[in-house]
């Protein structure tokens, strides 16, 4: 997969088929859009493309900056590749690209810089200044510059339809297994290990501190989880408490990992993170000895879930 930064960017003389959205999660509904886009490209023997945006255009047209996304440019990068996608685009969206009208950018944009034969969207896609544009729009503007446009319907998981909010809230709550299973692939956070105070270390429990540096990556409710990791080709499970550290009396929320069976120095090094089921709520404990004890437990069972699901 090619991956082209800015539209300006980008040159083609071959046919393209295209789709276009934020894509955040790359869910499996979005993973119907995609996989169909990757079909009919090599059935027409034309190059698939997904055109997306960073930031997300809340952030610009909103100004939400509390919205948090379930990927990282980076995730969704490496999730993309393994799709089979030709090229990927990834266009800076800002306040001068967010009023384009509808019409510009499909000529200015679809048209001229992409030279599209078809467009693939999904279920009630919007596009252009105010999201003026829709399906019916795109179908007139097909007939005048000379492209198709196909529509996915929505698709659905257990009769509830797949997207990006629902995944987010799911997360946000606590609700892995559900979240996952949305997304069709375990939920990650990546980080460098950074040193911490060693109280793990002093009850029995040496921790890998994760520092995530991207702001608007989604942190899941605080909490214990099960976890899993790929350290030097090996695979390590381990738990993960997402919180302020009640007990010793916190200041700032941390993410802290406890690897079973593991004595490898991993400092300033990335991991990354793959979230499988959360365990318990935080709580503030009596003493560092009874913290201790509930570790034990959380560990106990940690292990048992390892045993009959992983």
């Amino acid at each position: 997969m090619k991956i082209t930064n800015n539209i300006s960017n980008f040159f083609s003389n071959k046919k393209t088929i295209l789709t276009i959205g934020t894509f955040d999660g790359v869910h499996l509904g979005h993973r119907e859009i995609l996989d169909y886009l990757v079909r009919v490209s090599k059935k027409e023997n034309n190059t698939s493309i997904l055109l997306t945006f960073f930031p997300h255009p809340r952030m610009v047209i909103q100004k939400d900056n509390n919205l948090k996304l379930i990927n990282t440019i980076k995730e969704k990068q490496v999730l993309l590749q393994k799709l089979g996608i030709d090229e990927l685009v990834i266009h800076p969206f800002d306040k001068e690209f967010s009023r384009l009208s509808a019409f510009e950018f499909v000529r200015d944009v679809l048209v001229e810089k992409f030279n599209i034969s078809k467009i693939i969207i999904g279920y009630d896609h919007h596009f252009g200044k105010n999201r003026e544009g829709n399906f019916e729009q795109l179908q007139e503007y097909g007939q005048m510059f000379g492209f198709e446009v196909e529509e996915i319907t929505a698709k659905t998981l257990n009769d509830i339809a797949i997207s990006s909010t629902k995944v987010r809230k799911a997360l946000e709550e606590g609700h892995i297994l559900k979240a996952n299973k949305y997304l069709g692939y375990n939920f990650m956070l990546s980080g460098k290990i950074e040193k911490g105070n060693n109280l793990g270390s002093k009850i029995g429990f040496p921790t890998a501190n994760i520092s995530v540096l991207e702001s608007y990556k989604l942190i899941p409710k605080t909490g214990s989880y099960l976890v899993k990791s790929n350290i030097e080709n090996i695979e390590y499970f381990g738990m993960m408490n997402i919180g302020f550290r009640p007990t010793v009396k916190g200041d700032k929320q941390t993410i802290e990992v406890y690897y079973f069976d593991f004595d490898k120095d991993i400092y300033d090094k990335v991991v990354e993170v793959e979230v499988l089921e959360f365990l318990r709520d935080e709580q503030k404990f009596d003493s560092v000895e009874t913290l201790k004890d509930q570790l034990k437990k959380d560990e106990i069972f940690s292990k048992s879930l390892i045993f009959k699901k992983y």
